[in-house]
């Protein structure tokens, strides 16, 4: 392990807005902010919105300074990646955005129901292949089940991504279960498109820019206590 990232990993345990659960606080439903993010590390009531895959935190500390109104939440199980936005944020003095590190699959054991008011999903692994590798992907019936029990009903979900596969699949599952669609942009710079989606950009879509990909963009509503399931598998998955 590089020096830098022993660095890292020791800073991000004294930075107040990191928390970084141990596994048994997870199994056993421990986690002791759960429930109280607001009140005990933002220590207001202004909407909860989490960034998930986070990496850098690019996306969330961006948010964040758009919208001082609402909490932001960097998700990633990458400490020495997060620990650059949590560094940034907190070297600006930002009081509206912090970083979990957990691996997202243990989601709803380090928030309450109806805790979360957004989700953002920008960039997420698009897991092609084989068909149980697309229950990875953070937009699968099994991931939005975990929403379903952090989320206000009718909470929003963002999607952004280069991978058509990726936006093709999100949007048959958005479609299969019924879920109420907001917004769909095949190309985000194909037109302006600012009032819809924030003028963003993180360190991946520099990169799919200067490759000419094509940058799209989702949002929908995820209903609480609806079954969902997986559509029906197509040819281009």
């Amino acid at each position: 392990m590089g020096k830098h990232k022993l660095q890292r990993f020791k800073e991000n345990k004294s930075f107040p807005h990191v928390i970084q659960p141990h596994h048994p606080e997870l199994l056993n439903n421990q986690v002791k902010i759960k429930g109280r993010w607001n009140k005990t590390l933002f220590k207001n009531d202004n909407p909860l919105v989490l960034e998930l895959g986070c990496g850098k935190g690019e996306y969330a500390v961006g948010l964040a300074k758009l919208n001082q109104d609402k909490n932001y939440i960097g998700v990633d199980i990458k400490g020495a990646r997060l620990w650059r936005g949590a560094k940034d944020s907190l070297e600006a003095g930002m009081l509206n955005v912090a970083f979990l590190r957990i691996r997202i699959d243990f989601i709803q054991y380090c928030f309450a129901r109806n805790e979360v008011d957004e989700i953002w999903c920008p960039f997420s692994d698009p897991h092609r292949g084989r068909r149980k590798s697309i229950t990875k992907r953070l937009t699968s019936s099994k991931f939005l089940k975990r929403y379903q029990a952090i989320l206000k009903n009718n909470g929003i979900i963002h999607l952004k991504t280069d991978d058509p596969v990726m936006y093709a699949y999100t949007l048959d599952v958005i479609r299969h279960n019924k879920l109420p669609l907001l917004h769909d942009i095949p190309d985000i710079y194909d037109g302006d498109h600012t009032d819809i989606v924030p003028p963003i950009k993180t360190h991946y879509e520099y990169k799919w820019l200067e490759e000419k990909r094509t940058i799209r963009y989702i949002r929908f509503r995820l209903l609480q206590d609806i079954e969902l399931t997986e559509p029906p598998i197509g040819d281009f998955y």
